[in-house]
């Protein structure tokens, strides 16, 4: 390890750049809690506690992404299915840690105010649409696949194609009733994945 770059870090970053080392393939965030707390790392937390556990581990990985980047070290990937150190790809140092897109979710976690201003009402919501998501998401594919579109469609190609369809299948044009109302099923899933995510209650102003 570059002691120079470790001094930089403080003793919680230093930690985590450690065990993430030891794991280049990268781990899941249970497994990643796993190594940072123990054994059975959530047992017993409510929905209120899980949820500040989660949120300060990404904000230390974000943080953590952040020093990498800045100091010219490399980057992070960060998902609740696997977080793992990348390479810097070439890419300059970068001092004022300035992203080269704009980053909702790292702004998100960086921020302690959430962490702070987030009730117990607001996690419940939060798992709600989750949930929510979680459900459509697993039907996406079969909402792309009734469109003829690949998983990787964007916006604009699911909004071409579904106009395309429902002119030639809209009955009243004497197209076929049932592939029509397929059609129009596929895209309302397709709508319902743009949803946003709800605001957190301090964030509600």
């Amino acid at each position: 390890m570059d002691r120079a770059f470790l001094r930089t870090l403080d003793p919680e970053l230093r930690r985590l750049y450690a065990v993430l080392r030891r794991h280049p393939a990268g781990l899941r965030e249970y497994e990643l809690l796993e190594r940072l707390r123990g054994d059975s790392p959530l047992r017993g937390l409510g929905e209120l506690e899980l949820f500040r556990v989660h949120f300060l581990l990404f904000h230390h990985l974000y943080r953590l992404r952040q020093a990498l980047e800045r100091g010219g070290r490399g980057s992070l990937e960060i998902h609740v299915l696997r977080i793992r150190l990348l390479p810097l790809q070439g890419a300059a140092p970068n001092p004022r840690c300035l992203p080269a897109v704009p980053d909702p979710l790292a702004a998100y976690y960086l921020d302690l105010g959430h962490l702070v201003h987030t009730r117990a009402d607001d996690v419940r919501e939060m798992l709600r649409w989750f949930w929510r998501r979680f459900r459509i998401h697993m039907r996406r594919e079969d909402a792309l696949r009734v469109l003829g579109l690949e998983p990787g469609a964007s916006g604009g190609e699911i909004r071409r194609r579904f106009r395309s369809l429902a002119r030639q299948h809209h009955p009243d044009l004497g197209g076929d009733p049932e592939r029509f109302r397929e059609v129009v099923a596929a895209m309302e899933v397709l709508r319902t994945c743009e949803e946003p995510a709800p605001a957190p209650r301090g964030d509600r102003r």
